[in-house]
């Protein structure tokens, strides 16, 4: 399975937010099990992108 349009178009919505703040994008992963789009920026902010393009912070 790949992700869906709407996640990559908040992935994308996602990377221009993190790279304004000037922080760094340390890990992406694309989670087959739970359909979901993972970042990790700097050390500490996780953001889980779902399927429909909502992202969780946490």
């Amino acid at each position: 399975m790949e992700p869906t349009i709407d996640q990559l178009k908040a992935f994308f919505r996602l990377c221009v937010r993190t790279s304004n703040l000037l922080r760094n994008i340390e890990l992406v992963r694309y989670d087959e099990r739970t359909n979901r789009i993972v970042v990790l920026i700097g050390e500490t902010i996780q953001v889980e992108i779902l399927s429909n393009g909502e992202e969780i912070i946490g």
